[in-house]
């Protein structure tokens, strides 16, 4: 009877064997790396396709001197587009990498990377979305140190070019601290006559697109 039993069990671990050998393995697959293609907008209005400008005005000292400068890319996210320029404005989303700051003064430029921006909460990137309310106003839910805040502007449309002015008040996306930083690494340039040295809060905003 155990000779029947080994033998039995001899045929069955053969017929597995068989059975494993020729179960078809799947296929290896290589990933194939998919260029990814921009589709280019056909759109008569498209930000992609305008020259868009980004320029801030910051303000140091007592006296409120200004400061100049611009971020030199904007990333369109959603929307851009249309057959007017409001329908191409009006909910476009956006993001702005703060790594594009220009200030014409490379020494600045990298203080205000990383001694403003730098200190903030999840902020290599300003996003946020712009919404048209009527002819000539608006605003944007901007975000900025892992706040959105509201930012009204005034607008208008001339020919193919939209411009923009605002004023924001970086103590709103709680960022005085950021603001503090970027101060006392700049002390003695943000110092006046007075003997004070101070960094305003406030910013203006001037962005035009030419479509």
């Amino acid at each position: 009877m155990k000779k029947i039993i080994t033998v039995f069990g001899f045929v069955v671990l053969a017929l597995n064997f068989i059975a494993c050998k020729s179960e078809k393995r799947p296929e290896y697959v290589e990933e194939k790396k998919v260029e990814e293609v921009k589709k280019k907008s056909t759109a008569p209005f498209a930000f992609e396709k305008a020259d868009n400008s980004i320029k801030f005005t910051a303000y140091k000292t007592s006296d409120k001197v200004p400061v100049g400068g611009q971020f030199k890319k904007v990333d369109i996210i959603s929307g851009g587009e249309g057959n007017t320029i409001k329908e191409a404005v009006h909910n476009t989303e956006f993001s702005i990498p703060v790594s594009s700051i220009f200030t014409k003064e490379a020494s600045r430029d990298y203080k205000i990377k990383k001694f403003f921006f730098g200190v903030m909460e999840k902020t290599k990137l300003l996003s946020g979305k712009l919404v048209l309310e009527n002819d000539s106003t608006g605003y944007a839910n901007l975000k900025m140190n892992n706040v959105i805040q509201k930012v009204p502007f005034l607008y208008t449309i001339e020919a193919k070019k939209f411009s923009m002015q605002a004023t924001m008040d970086v103590a709103n996306w709680n960022a005085l601290e950021a603001l503090n930083s970027l101060n006392t690494v700049c002390k003695d340039l943000h110092t006046g006559a007075d003997g004070i040295s101070k960094t305003w809060s406030e910013v203006a905003l001037n962005i035009t697109s030419e479509f």
